[in-house]
């Protein structure tokens, strides 16, 4: 019986089949998790008159057209709402039919529309949205936006755990590990850059505190440093390790994990040379202009 069993072939594992069908997409997206999915294009789509708005208007502030942070932001935050609706799919019946996990949902959901709705807001008066310590109210707004973020990457760290105690959850062990990990190093890692953020009072360390002449898509300094580089990458574990997840099932084997766990390694050590970068005043890639 060994020796018929040794002989058999090991499975190899084979990613399903892929639809690059979006309209199919957004209604899977809406069945794992609708209003997640719903504020996420509902913000997307808001991305499209802030951009119009963008060519016409003429004003800047801090040295780039007034609408480009917006427009970057709810890209972002389109993005961001999308990957949490479908990774709740990922969460047991069980869990996703406990009230908490329902409120839960929509105070993400009204945290997001709150941001994005007071980032434009500023943006239209070419004010800060941001740092904006201008009086007793705008204090209190940017302090409700900086907990309504809190609580959406918090988020991000429940998925985690959920998804991790799915043992129904029928995906390859290297992809379910890559999909606990990314999410919850997206809390941990964000939580650390946002906090330091807060607690700087800046993103910019040294250099010019403008976005005038900063990289290019990015509007990263190139004179100094900037914790907007370890944010980026720190909120994108969510992607990136799930990313390598698959392609390491496919490659090294579905229930080889030791890859993905590297990977994760030496991607919270990434992250973490962009933080002390910036902190020491550098600036990323400072080749690139």
């Amino acid at each position: 019986m060994n020796t018929l069993a040794k002989s058999l072939p090991v499975p190899v594992y084979t990613p399903p089949a892929v639809r690059l069908d979006p309209v199919w997409w957004l209604g899977e997206l809406g069945r794992r998790e609708p209003v997640l999915a719903g504020v996420g294009i509902l913000i997307g789509l808001a991305a499209i008159p802030m951009a119009l708005a963008g060519a016409l208007d003429p004003r800047f502030f801090n040295g780039i057209d007034v609408w480009i942070k917006p427009v970057k932001f709810a890209t972002a935050i389109f993005l961001y709402m999308l990957t949490l609706a479908f990774f709740a799919g990922w969460v047991s019946r069980e869990d996703g039919e406990k009230w908490w996990f329902s409120a839960a949902v929509r105070i993400v959901a009204a945290a997001a529309l709150f941001e994005i709705v007071y980032i434009s807001f500023q943006a239209s008066l070419a004010q800060a949205s941001h740092y904006n310590h201008a009086d007793v109210l705008h204090i209190a707004l940017y302090a409700m936006m900086g907990v309504g973020a809190t609580l959406m990457v918090a988020f991000s760290g429940l998925l985690g755990v959920l998804v991790l105690r799915n043992r129904t959850l029928n995906v390859a062990p290297a992809i379910r590990d890559s999909v606990v990990i990314g999410l919850t190093l997206t809390f941990v890692l964000t939580m650390i850059v946002a906090g330091t953020l807060s607690a700087w009072g800046s993103h910019w360390i040294g250099g010019a505190h403008s976005d005038a002449g900063a990289m290019i898509l990015t509007g990263w300094s190139r004179d100094g440093g900037d914790l907007r580089v370890a944010h980026l990458f720190a909120t994108h574990a969510m992607h990136f390790i799930p990313i390598f997840g698959v392609a390491s099932a496919y490659i090294f084997g579905a229930r080889n994990r030791r890859p993905v766990w590297l990977f994760s390694a030496l991607f919270t050590g990434f992250v973490a040379f962009l933080y002390f970068q910036a902190l020491a005043g550098q600036p990323f890639l400072p080749f690139i202009e």
